[in-house]
């Protein structure tokens, strides 16, 4: 555990369409925001693309291999999920079994989302929506699985910063 569970922890964003606020939420999930600090301090999420955008929905990023398959190579376990996805939430993503997130997450953007609470929270936008707005907005083309999410222009996490307080 490399974070004081007792401090504050926001995450700035700097992406190529501007920057997101995120407050992290250590008391919720320590070791999920214990990950992301670690990774972004490790400079892993840098020139990392937004790689799969659903508008009124999610957008996604967090795989350097930009494909959706990418991580750290690494699993961390899942931490209970006691609040909604609302607008603005943080989460991991993961690969629809338990213990599988590891560096993908996603930015809800739509509203009244209804996701099965499986997918850790950590923080919450506070500056920002509006890029993740426009980020959602992309056109999109298909996946390799058909799903209608593949921006076609590319977006990238410039940067991640932490502030710790």
């Amino acid at each position: 555990m490399r974070i004081d569970t007792n401090k504050l922890y926001r995450a700035t964003l700097e992406t190529t369409l501007g920057q997101i606020e995120i407050e992290l939420d250590p008391k919720q999930a320590p070791n999920t925001v214990n990950n992301f600090v670690f990774l972004a301090r490790e400079d892993f999420y840098t020139a990392t693309p937004f790689h799969r955008v659903i508008k009124d929905f999610m957008i996604q990023g967090g795989d350097p291999s930009g494909t959706g398959l990418g991580g750290p190579g690494y699993k961390i376990v899942d931490e209970p999920v006691t609040k909604n996805y609302d607008r603005g939430v943080v989460a991991m993503a993961n690969a629809g079994q338990p213990n599988t997130a590891g560096s993908q997450f996603f930015i809800v953007q739509g509203e009244a989302v209804f996701l099965p609470k499986t997918y850790t929270i950590f923080g919450t936008v506070t500056g920002g929506m509006d890029v993740v707005d426009r980020i959602a907005a992309l056109p999109v083309g298909a996946s390799t699985a058909g799903e209608m999410s593949v921006p076609q222009q590319q977006v990238a996490i410039q940067k991640v910063r932490i502030s710790e307080h």
